[in-house]
C-alpha cells in the first residue's frame, strides 16, 4: 500500500483540531523566531497538513507559503492551520515528489522539512534532496530540518525489535521487520492496524543518524548546524538542523547526476 495510506493512520502532532498538535505548532513558531532569519517566501515540504509552513510564515512574517506533498487531501487543512496562526499569506498548493523539487517551484527564502520525514529516503535519494532544495533557495537561503537520531534511539537505547508497537492512540499499529536491503541500505517493515491485523503499508525506512546529516548539509550549504533540544530547550520539538547558503554550483552537479536514481 502507498505512503498516503500510512499517514491516514498516523495523524500524531499533524491536525489543527489536535491540542497536541496546536501545542506542537506554537512550538515551532518559538524557535523559529529564535533563529534570527529572515523570509518573505517559505517553502513547505513534505508539508502534509502545512503546520510547520504555517508556523514559519508566523514567525519570519512572511508573505507566501508553498506546500509540497503527495498527499493533496492534507494539504487543504493548511486553512485550518492559517486560522489558528491568524496569518494570510499568500498559498501556493504544489501536489508532486520533493525529489524533482527544481521542476516544481521557483525560489524560495527558506525551506522547511518537519515530522521525522528522513526516514523515507535512502542515502541516494537524501542526496538528490538536500541538492534539489539548495537549487530553489536564494543566495541568503535556509534550510531546516527536524529530526531524530535513529541509530542512537535503536541500536544504543536497544529499542529496535523485529517486532515493533508504533501507535497506542485512536488507532493502534504494530510494524514488522520484513528485511534489509543492503544496495539501497534501507530497512523493510510492514504496517499493520489492530485488532483486524490489517496490513496498511509496506515500506523502506533508512535508519538515519544526525552527524551524516550535518555532514551532508555542509556539502550542500556553507553552513550545517545541529540544535540539540537540550540546547533549545522547547518542549515538543526535536533536534533541529539548521542549513544556510546554498553552494548551488555543487548543487547542480549533484543533482543531475543523481536524476536516475
Amino acid at each position: 500500500m502507498s505512503l498516503e495510506e500510512f499517514y491516514r493512520h498516523f495523524r500524531a502532532g499533524m491536525d489543527p483540531d489536535d491540542e497536541t498538535a496546536r501545542e506542537r505548532f506554537y512550538s515551532i513558531v518559538s524557535f523559529l523566531r529564535k533563529t534570527g532569519i529572515k523570509a518573505t517566501t517559505v517553502l513547505d515540504l513534505c508539508a502534509g497538513t502545512g503546520i510547520a509552513g504555517v508556523a514559519a510564515v508566523k514567525a519570519f512574517s512572511a508573505s507566501q507559503l508553498t506546500l509540497l506533498d503527495k498527499r493533496e487531501e492534507d494539504m487543504f487543512k493548511v486553512t485550518e492551520w492559517l486560522e489558528v496562526g491568524n496569518v494570510r499569506p499568500s498559498i501556493f498548493m504544489v501536489s508532486g515528489d520533493v525529489l524533482s523539487l527544481p521542476e516544481l517551484v521557483g525560489t524560495h527564502d527558506s525551506a522547511l522539512l518537519f515530522g521525522h520525514t528522513m526516514a523515507h529516503f535512502n542515502p541516494f535519494e537524501a542526496i538528490r534532496l538536500f541538492s534539489a532544495v539548495s537549487l530553489v533557495l536564494n543566495e541568503e537561503g535556509s534550510f531546516i530540518l527536524e529530526e531524530v537520531d535513529r541509530i542512537k534511539k535503536f541500536l544504543f537505547s536497544s529499542r529496535y525489535r523485529d517486532f515493533i508497537v508504533e501507535a497506542t492512540g485512536k488507532t493502534k499499529v504494530v510494524s514488522l521487520h520484513k528485511g534489509y536491503e543492503v544496495k539501497r541500505g534501507v530497512e523493510r517493515r510492514a504496517f499493520y492496524r489492530l485488532p483486524e491485523f490489517e496490513e496498511i503499508a509496506e515500506l523502506d525506512i533508512r535508519l538515519w543518524d544526525l552527524a551524516s546529516l550535518v555532514a551532508m548539509g555542509k556539502i550542500f550549504f556553507k553552513a550545517s548546524n545541529l540544535v540539540t533540544p537540550e540546547e533549545h530547550g522547547i518542549q515538543g520539538l526535536s533536534n533541529i538542523i539548521l542549513m544556510k547558503k546554498p553552494k548551488k554550483d555543487i548543487a547542480l552537479r549533484i543533482y543531475s547526476e543523481f536524476r536516475n536514481l
